[in-house]
């Protein structure tokens, strides 16, 4: 698939599949790939260094029918309708196993935190891009505290097969190899993004027609 760019202020769909990490991590998607979840994003940046792209207040949340390996057989997030709250700017860089998602709170728009989501390589499509998220996250408040979220559940998430052992301890590591570096008072990520606001226009975009289908 060829290279695209997108322009600032683009909506495309962000969607997160199942079937990514094989290999270690392919640079196409593996064509059993199962789309399960997505959502309208804004294009903020995109260039050879990062993918910027942001989700705002009432962006529309859609899911694929089916029986999935979780807990619950759904998507975790099954029960929600639209992005609450302050939007959330992501900035991956390509070939990251991570995403810098940045949060923002209260009436006064107070940065919050990064949160780090472990996830697969980025990989454009036709409407947006794909990634498949691998559960652990990463807390890191602006004091320099962090802590991790979800690790006691990978093991979880092998035996229900939506993750390989594999990529669970290669996230793992990554993570404490970050956790060292925030300890030690170095961020790999741009901060100047917590200064950052979107438009007011930039809010409850909706899904386009056929969103979820595999081929895209």
């Amino acid at each position: 698939m060829s290279r695209r760019r997108w322009d600032c202020g683009t909506v495309i769909v962000r969607r997160e599949v199942l079937g990514l990490e094989l290999g270690p991590l392919p640079v196409e998607p593996d064509p059993g790939r199962r789309v399960w979840f997505g959502y309208p994003v804004h294009i903020v940046e995109d260039h050879d260094d990062a993918l910027v792209s942001y989700v705002g207040p009432g962006a529309e949340f859609g899911f694929v029918d089916g029986t999935w390996p979780t807990a619950t057989g759904v998507h975790p997030w099954r029960d929600r309708v639209r992005w609450e709250g302050h939007g959330c700017l992501m900035v991956q860089r390509p070939d990251d196993l991570f995403a810098v998602w940045h949060y923002w709170h209260g009436p006064d728009r107070r940065f919050l935190c990064w949160y780090i989501n472990f996830q697969a390589p980025f990989h454009r499509t036709a409407i947006g891009y794909d990634t498949q998220d691998f559960e652990l996250d990463m807390l890191v408040f602006p004091d320099g505290r962090w802590s991790f979220k979800d690790r006691e559940v990978l093991a979880d998430r092998v035996s229900e097969g939506q993750l390989s052992q594999g990529i669970v301890d290669h996230v793992v590591e990554l993570g404490d190899q970050i956790a060292d570096e925030v300890s030690a008072g170095h961020l790999r990520w741009d901060q100047s993004w917590t200064e950052w606001a979107a438009p007011p226009a930039w809010r409850d975009a909706d899904l386009p027609a056929g969103w979820d289908a595999t081929s895209r």
